[in-house]
């Protein structure tokens, strides 16, 4: 079995902290990760693997760095990179001028599978080795992202995108896009490091008898996910409730065709009534913060405190290609900027721990990635600033842990050295030429 050795300081979480002394930050300024095969063997104080007898320099050196937990995008577009920073629309305008037209494109297979190698590597390149992620009502392009992260041996969650109204011919379901998916589900649930999420891509492009289908398949396949858009806009939440007047609110849409549950994973969730924040928390479903996408499209400000006084579970994504960058790190810097806006501070540490173990946590995973600890897979990120940038500046002259990661999330968009998934080096970044 093959072993590594990286030696560097490490940040890890082992639960939601507050700041930087609380419980669950854990913090080992030098410190040797030993990597064994797929899985992360032993994680321990550079000086007791001296003293254990244990040679430094067999070590990489990594301590010009921060080697974290692999990042996770709880929502993400594979769709959509050509449309990435597309001017001038707001949600549903941005949708058909932008987002449908690049998705067309994916009714060729081989467009698709070259979009899909192309997707992961830019993953890799930003330091995030989990992703739960759109693809297209195409069944084709979802099995070449399925297939393509199979061979890299990358935990993805996907789903054949259902949509059978309100959207151009070439991408409505013939018919309602269940057999399409069950035919995925049976080929890559729970192979490799894969799993299958339903997803319908909002109820504004879903007929009921789709919906009712979607839950249907849920009950089927009780493993699965569902992923899918929630009051992400005004406007959206105003159609969804024309379209669908018997209910109450736009929980209740999902909810009526058993689409709320725990493993259910609804993108931004801004514009939500006291009443389905409630019914969010009972189910244990999952709120996808999307802070890039919401400033980008004008959706509106999240209010993250307000999710915690209800108990909502929250995790943080990209929204690649509405949301401006595939960093996590840039994204969580405009999560920060969010939060200042209603009022509110988010400690850069709690910040990270969402973006790792919370996600994971969110996912259901956190038993296996999310954690530099002995037992979790080796998805790992290693962060150094480029030397003689502004970010090498401004972790020269900080002064603690948080402020060093805080310095990572406003201006490390470029900040990602390595990246390993399952123990093997996905990632290194080229030295920059002189």
């Amino acid at each position: 079995m093959t072993e590594k050795r990286l030696r560097g300081p490490v940040l890890s979480f082992s639960a939601r902290p507050t700041d930087a002394d609380a419980p669950g930050v854990d913090y080992l300024d030098d410190a040797v990760v030993i990597l064994r095969g797929e899985r992360i063997h032993e994680v321990l104080p550079a000086q007791r693997f001296q003293r254990d007898g244990g040679d430094l320099r067999g070590c990489e050196d990594l301590s010009a760095g921060l080697i974290i937990p692999g990042l996770i995008d709880a929502h993400i577009h594979c769709s959509q990179m050509s449309v990435i920073a597309s001017y001038g629309s707001q949600l549903l305008e941005w949708l058909e001028k932008y987002a449908f037209p690049a998705e067309l494109a994916f009714a060729s297979a081989e467009h698709a599978q070259l979009q899909a190698e192309a997707f992961l590597d830019r993953l890799a390149e930003h330091g995030t080795t989990t992703s739960l992620t759109f693809t297209t009502v195409h069944p084709a392009a979802t099995q070449a992202l399925f297939a393509a992260a199979a061979r890299r041996n990358v935990r993805l969650i996907a789903g054949k995108v259902l949509m059978n109204r309100n959207a151009p011919d070439g991408l409505l379901d013939r018919g309602d896009g269940i057999d399409e998916s069950v035919a995925l589900i049976e080929r890559w649930h729970g192979r490799h490091r894969l799993a299958y999420a339903v997803t319908p891509r909002f109820a504004l492009t879903c007929t009921p008898a789709q919906l009712s289908r979607a839950g249907e398949l849920l009950a089927r396949y009780p493993g699965v996910y569902l992923h899918s858009h929630l009051a992400e806009h005004p406007d959206e939440t105003r159609s969804m409730l024309e379209l669908f007047p018997e209910a109450r609110d736009c929980v209740d849409v999902y909810d009526r065709f058993g689409l709320v549950g725990e493993r259910s994973v609804f993108a931004h969730g801004i514009h939500l009534s006291d009443a389905e924040l409630e019914r969010l928390h009972d189910a244990g479903s999952t709120i996808a913060f999307c802070p890039s996408s919401n400033l980008f499209l004008g959706s509106g400000l999240l209010d993250l405190e307000r999710l915690d006084r209800f108990g909502v579970h929250y995790g943080v994504a990209t929204d690649v290609g509405a949301g401006t960058s595939f960093s996590m790190l840039t994204t969580l810097g405009d999560g920060y900027r969010v939060a200042q806006l209603t009022g509110q501070s988010w400690h850069p540490l709690r910040a990270l721990y969402t973006a790792t173990l919370g996600n994971a946590r969110a996912l259901g995973w956190d038993d296996r990635i999310g954690r530099v600890a002995a037992g979790y897979e080796a998805d790992l990120t290693v962060l150094q600033p480029v030397p003689g940038t502004v970010l090498a500046d401004r972790i020269g002259s900080a002064r603690t842990l948080a402020e060093r990661l805080f310095a990572y999330l406003v201006l490390g968009q470029q900040a990602v050295a390595r990246c390993y998934i399952g123990g093997a080096l996905a990632y290194v970044r080229e030295p920059a030429v002189p």
